[in-house]
């Protein structure tokens, strides 16, 4: 059978197609509105006048409320030198396209939110109303919650900073309710020569009972750590490079070493919404007279079951003989510390969002930004929130990706 050869025409031109690649597009300068807080407890603010300086100096406008930066000790004449535009009208402050705020949006904000502003904000899950997100998701708001961000590394720096910052804080308020200056038993945390240390007991083997365990090792303390995870107990102890006393939560064991310590932190993060009860009545009962207990999980419900929150006005209350200092937000009490480190996430953030054209687009081109978006365009991206309130659900990729 003869075969008949393939008929190749001139005509025909044979060409790849080209590969459609995204085009950065131009940058843009932002408007970015800075509001006072009312939150209680909350001095911070999420942008130092350095930050802003910086910020200025690279085309974008800064609006900042008259005496946002009091509760972090930064007067309005910082600001105005680094050239932000001081407001006295809060709903003035509502006109910029980003909102950044320490707190999270309240009531009050979203009388003044206009629609398809853009926020960055913290989220606190326990706190957070229905009526809130509703009002936000009509005004079509894009909502990035900046405890969510993560880093190139994966983890979220700004909830790092925090946990640092509270758990170098909780050995320097235990000390000071173990004086006498605050009627304590009159003891010094850590000790001297020829008398035994005090005895910390730290709940949670996280970055928050990582920085009290390296603080209360730097004063002389004798410190025993408890976490259910052998894998977090470990890394505390490659971190510090010491081999401490660690031991799972076993309550008849965490319950003896209860009885002898000085001070005790709770540093149980709440990961999955409450913090479990790890500490009981009964335990809290049997504990000497004058120790101090420091519940840092007070955010998320607290791990000792006689805590209850106070405020920075009133930190402390006593029960059986106990001293408990149970204020939310640990890390507002050092807000000047607190807002650098909040200011040095956000302040590149803000710099890489200009050069990227705006929100939209830095949430396209950065991965680790998707992660800290909870509303886009008015549409809920959180799939808790949605369980939580019953709210519709939408997927934040697919969603970006019908916009291109």
């Amino acid at each position: 059978m003869a075969t008949t050869k393939p008929f190749i025409s001139s005509s025909f031109s044979y060409e790849t197609l080209e590969e459609k690649l995204d085009v950065k597009p131009k940058g843009e300068s932002l408007s970015i509105g800075i509001p006072t807080e009312t939150s209680f407890n909350e001095n911070r603010i999420p942008l130092t006048p350095e930050a802003v300086s910086v910020l200025i100096a690279n085309g974008h406008e800064v609006v900042i409320e008259s005496k946002a930066g009091m509760g972090s000790n930064y007067s309005d004449n910082d600001y105005s030198e680094a050239g932000a535009r001081i407001i006295y009208d809060k709903k003035e402050i509502f006109n910029c396209n980003v909102i950044v705020k320490s707190a999270p949006v309240s009531e009050e904000d979203c009388e003044f939110l206009k629609p398809n502003t853009n926020i960055i904000s913290p989220i606190h899950m326990a706190i957070m109303k229905k009526s809130i997100l509703e009002k936000m998701m009509a005004k079509k708001v894009t909502a990035i919650s900046f405890e969510n961000l993560k880093d190139d590394s994966g983890h979220n720096p700004i909830v790092r900073s925090m946990s640092e910052i509270a758990g170098s804080a909780v050995m320097l308020i235990a000390g000071q309710y173990l004086s006498n200056a605050n009627n304590g038993k009159g003891v010094l945390v850590g000790g001297i020569s020829g008398i035994p240390p005090t005895k910390v007991i730290i709940i949670g083997a996280g970055i928050v009972g990582e920085y009290a365990a390296r603080t209360a090792l730097a004063l002389g303390a004798n410190v025993k750590v408890f976490d259910n995870s052998i894998y977090r107990l470990k890394r505390l102890q490659n971190n510090i490079g010491v081999r401490m006393w660690t031991s799972v939560i076993e309550p008849k064991i965490l319950s003896k070493q209860l009885k002898t310590c000085d001070v005790a932190i709770g540093a149980l993060s709440g990961a999955a919404g409450r913090t479990p009860v790890v500490v009981s009545e009964d335990m809290v009962s049997n504990m000497r007279a004058g120790a101090v207990i420091v519940d840092v999980s007070i955010d998320h419900g607290g791990c000792f079951e006689t805590s209850s929150v106070t405020s920075h006005e009133k930190p402390i209350f006593s029960k059986y003989d106990v001293i408990h200092y149970c204020v939310p937000n640990i890390p507002s009490g050092f807000a000047r510390t607190a807002s650098q480190a909040i200011s040095n996430v956000l302040m590149p953030l803000l710099l890489e969002t200009g050069e990227d054209g705006g929100i939209d687009n830095i949430v396209w081109n950065k991965t680790n930004v998707r992660s800290g978006v909870y509303l886009f365009k008015g549409s809920l991206t959180n799939f808790y929130l949605s369980e939580m309130f019953d709210l519709k659900y939408t997927d934040l990729n697919l969603l970006i990706a019908s916009r291109r």
